[in-house]
């Protein structure tokens, strides 16, 4: 499949979804912030009071917007919503992270995933419903395709952790978008979102600290490379050879691994920046002693971190998780052979959060 026709897959079945909730109203995360709307005759400045309300405070009751008057606040809840889900359910992990499921206003739902660290915090963040790459060993790609998501919907995602973990939307320093989703085949709502984020007057984040994760769309790379963003760029690439990548990764017919490590090559040229390579470890498949030797030799000169990820099991899958000696074996293969390498280890198993895991799960909710 190419690009285009990844992009156009219709929507895959959405059935446990719940009754659709029809609001109409126009949503304010979905605007430009120079297009916030203001009623007739109110000055400029409370454009910047709403928008600090919408975002820095992640504030989606307009009656809480307390230095807003009181007829401005009414003209908005008559006219505008603030909030693009109509129902936020939480899951928490034995570890500490939390998986978040989101009701769209069309019925439709979503997913994030908090994790909070020592000192610091990342919200990973969903591009669309669902998603049309399929890979094999993914949940998520299992379900299918059902749309993208809007600027104000992934940048709600943000928003609605915040509120529920009680914390400042700013605090949340580090974005993830490795969610649902190919966030290159939503260029225009993932790129309006990333600049959201970016604004001074919203989130005020740094783009080193955003990550967007593709499968390796190698055109969709280098357009991304031409935005001037520094953002950190990863690369979910799980085979070093165009065969076995095939097997699992159906878009690979159309995107050879040389074509891919180009498009890295292209977005360092532009930009400097190390590119991250996401790896996901699957028994007999993947992980021997000699694919990692060729991942070393076709990444050859890129500046890469590979991150190594065991497999996170799903109901299913028909694959499993390489052992951990395996692993490690072939960790010190591209040790030896000069690469960046790690293990990551996902957070969130056993809420199903984990990379690769997300698919709508129901269970009991917090």
């Amino acid at each position: 499949m190419t690009e285009e026709q990844i992009a156009a897959t219709p929507p895959g079945g959405d059935a446990a979804a719940p009754a659709v909730q029809h609001l109409a109203l126009p949503n304010l995360l979905d605007m430009p912030l120079a297009d916030m709307p203001l009623p007739p005759g109110e000055p400029a400045y409370r454009r910047d009071q709403l928008i600090d309300w919408l975002y820095a405070k992640s504030t989606s009751d307009f009656d809480r917007m307390t230095n807003l008057p009181p007829v401005m606040r009414g003209w908005l809840e008559e006219a505008y919503v603030a909030d693009p889900f109509t129902a936020t359910r939480r899951f928490p992990s034995r570890d500490g992270s939390v998986r978040y499921l989101f009701t769209l206003r069309d019925g439709k739902q979503t997913e994030a995933v908090y994790m909070p660290y020592a000192g610091r915090s990342t919200v990973c963040v969903s591009s669309m419903v669902g998603c049309p790459a399929g890979c094999a060993f993914c949940a998520t790609g299992a379900m299918g395709f059902g749309r993208n998501l809007s600027r104000g919907e992934i940048v709600g995602q943000l928003l609605a952790v915040a509120r529920h973990e009680k914390v400042a939307a700013r605090e949340l320093r580090n974005v993830v978008l490795m969610g649902m989703g190919e966030a290159l085949l939503n260029y225009e709502g993932a790129l309006a979102a990333i600049r959201t984020l970016l604004d001074p007057r919203a989130l005020d984040m740094s783009a080193r600290r955003i990550t967007l994760s593709t499968v390796g769309l190698p055109s969709r790379m280098r357009r991304l490379a031409e935005e001037g963003l520094p953002l950190v760029l990863a690369v979910s690439l799980h085979a070093p050879d165009d065969e076995t990548r095939r097997r699992i990764i159906p878009t690979a017919l159309a995107n050879p691994v040389a074509e891919i490590v180009d498009a890295m090559r292209y977005w360092q040229e532009r930009g400097g920046r190390r590119v991250s390579i996401e790896y996901t470890l699957l028994a007999g498949v993947n992980d021997s002693d000699s694919q990692a030797a060729d991942l070393a030799r076709v990444l050859g000169d890129v500046h890469v971190h590979v991150n190594l990820i065991p497999f996170n099991p799903w109901h299913g899958s028909g694959f499993a998780q390489s052992s951990r000696a395996r692993t490690e074996s072939f960790k010190a293969k591209l040790h030896e052979k000069g690469m960046s390498v790690s293990v990551r280890f996902s957070r969130g198993r056993d809420a199903g959060g984990a990379c690769g895991q997300l698919a709508l799960k129901r269970g009991a909710a917090a």
